[in-house]
């Protein structure tokens, strides 16, 4: 029995100092994390061995606990940064993303199931507060270990400490002050949220177009139906990446040539996107609203909010609007906000096919029902955002287009298997997924689009960086389509490109613009 308390201690304490090796010698940057990483003396310890060494006998338990404690909380954050930056390309925040655990559920969900998603993530909770609790453990033995040793530890210590900042003063990548530079980062980074938030809070308060009455708005596209898609992870990467660009370039290039033989013309550009490789919601909230929401907290704020957005412009105009949002696959915490005449989710969809991605409803699908149940059936103008998911991670699956009669309730897909990307195919799956869904939108214009229909197609954010590699780069692609000349005439002066692939060149304006100057463009603007 004492021998198997012993051995669980040992482990405890293997794993502890484990967690205080990554804590104090981890880079933050994927691209600097390397075994060269964990070969270089850490300042931290050094001090506060001498700090234990010094203290009264009754402070040290309590001192070596803090620390310890805190290591392995700097550990945790230091491994959720480093996950972030090679998924997202950006850090970790602990203003706000813990309002993340949410999302991840729901990203989950479709792949495993909603009880095995929240126990996963439970899971890695209950994991990661262990491995804080061992570092804890560990630092307390470590400094009765170092209390018995007295003298043989004060010379290690000062023998390293020498060493250590004789490295500095050389400019040797020996010295390593890892954990405490991570602290006073996370410290300045949490002053500079706050600070944002607040800012953020003062502009959606300040809004030009809040008051502006209904026949003043939108003056120049009434009587018409406006349809705004964002597509998923379509990012400028889909059209410049060495590999992926001449496919989707060749796809873009065939069906602008589809369309003017239809009749439509098309003009496109970028925007800057608030995010990259995730939070969708946070784009479109971003356009929606004119503000620049680039995380959950101001997002969460928002929604509490009555800021004026396009749907409601529309709404005030005397649009018809709905919202289809297939990846919703249960109640919608934010349909109050955006207040959609009809709202239609995975359910109310009704699809009956194969799942694809996010567990999700492919796009042909979507798109069809919008047009069967809504410009089929009503006849006055309708403003409709729907989220096309088909290009959402993994990528692993790309549903097939069938005739557009012949898609029902969507169960003919079973018998119309989808292309399945090989292992390690995310580069090509994601081009698949993007081609797909490009064609599906020049199909669907060709066959339900008419002489009063707008269609302005959007990129949410870049794909992750698996497929970027990780670049700063966050601009998405946006295209206007329409056979009225007068709506190509009014947004001539935004020297938008003609087609529906905008080249390198092509204007980009913030996503957060993109409001102001559409009501400005078709409607009076604001006194």
């Amino acid at each position: 029995m004492k021998r198997g308390r012993t051995l669980a201690a040992g482990i405890v304490t293997v794993l502890g100092l484990g967690v205080a090796l990554f804590a104090v010698l981890a880079p933050v940057d994927p691209a600097a994390l390397s075994v060269w990483s964990f070969f270089r003396i850490p300042v931290e310890p050094v001090v506060v061995v001498v700090v234990l060494l010094l203290l009264p006998v009754r402070a040290v338990r309590p001192v070596a606990a803090g620390f310890g404690f805190t290591l392995g909380v700097v550990a945790f954050v230091k491994a959720l940064d480093l996950g972030l930056f090679t998924a997202l390309g950006r850090s970790f925040h602990l203003a706000y993303d813990w309002q993340s655990l949410t999302p991840v559920i729901d990203l989950l969900t479709p792949q495993v199931g909603r009880p095995l998603a929240i126990a996963t993530v439970i899971a890695v909770v209950l994991a990661a507060a262990a491995l804080v609790v061992c570092c804890t453990i560990a630092a307390v033995r470590v400094s009765g270990f170092v209390r018995a040793r007295r003298t043989p530890a004060m010379r290690t210590a000062l023998a390293l400490a020498v060493v250590w900042v004789v490295a500095l003063v050389a400019g040797l990548p020996v010295a390593a002050s890892s954990a405490a530079g991570f602290a006073y980062d996370q410290a300045r980074e949490i002053a500079a949220d706050l600070r944002d938030r607040a800012q953020f809070e003062r502009a959606v308060a300040d809004d030009q177009f809040a008051d502006v009455p209904a026949d003043e708005l939108l003056t120049a596209l009434r009587g018409k139906n406006v349809v705004l898609m964002f597509v998923e992870s379509y990012g400028r990467v889909a059209l410049q990446d060495r590999e992926i660009g001449p496919q989707v370039r060749a796809t873009l290039a065939e069906g602008t040539a589809r369309l003017r033989s239809a009749g439509f013309g098309a003009r496109s550009a970028f925007l800057t996107s608030p995010t990259v490789g995730g939070g969708s919601w946070l784009a479109h909230a971003t356009l929606q609203t004119g503000v620049w929401v680039d995380n959950h907290l101001k997002h969460a704020d928002l929604m509490d909010t009555d800021r004026f957005h396009l749907t409601a412009a529309f709404d005030r105009a005397g649009w018809r609007t709905v919202g289809v949002v297939p990846a919703n696959t249960g109640p919608w915490p934010h349909r109050g906000f955006y207040d959609f005449d009809a709202y239609y989710d995975a359910e109310a969809l009704g699809y009956r096919g194969p799942r694809y991605a996010m567990g999700g409803i492919p796009d042909q699908y979507t798109l069809e029902v919008f047009a069967r149940r809504e410009l089929a059936r009503h006849g006055g103008p309708i403003m409709a955002e729907i989220d096309l998911i088909s290009s959402h991670w993994p990528w692993d699956k790309v549903p097939r287009m069938v005739p557009w009669d012949e898609l029902g309730d969507g169960s003919i897909l079973r018998r119309t298997p989808a292309t399945v990307s090989p292992p390690g195919g995310s580069r090509a799956g994601y081009a698949d997924t993007i081609r797909y869904t490009l064609r599906t939108i020049t199909s669907f214009i060709e066959r339900y689009g008419d002489d009063k229909t707008v269609f302005i197609v959007v990129g949410d954010h870049q794909p992750a960086s698996m497929i970027t590699g990780g670049g700063p780069e966050r601009d998405v692609p946006i295209t206007v389509v329409t056979r009225d000349r007068d709506v190509l005439d009014r947004i001539a002066a935004w020297r938008w490109e003609p087609g529906m692939a905008p080249s390198p060149r092509a204007q980009v304006w913030r996503m957060d613009t993109f409001r102001d100057r559409f009501l400005t463009t078709f409607g009076r603007p604001p006194s």
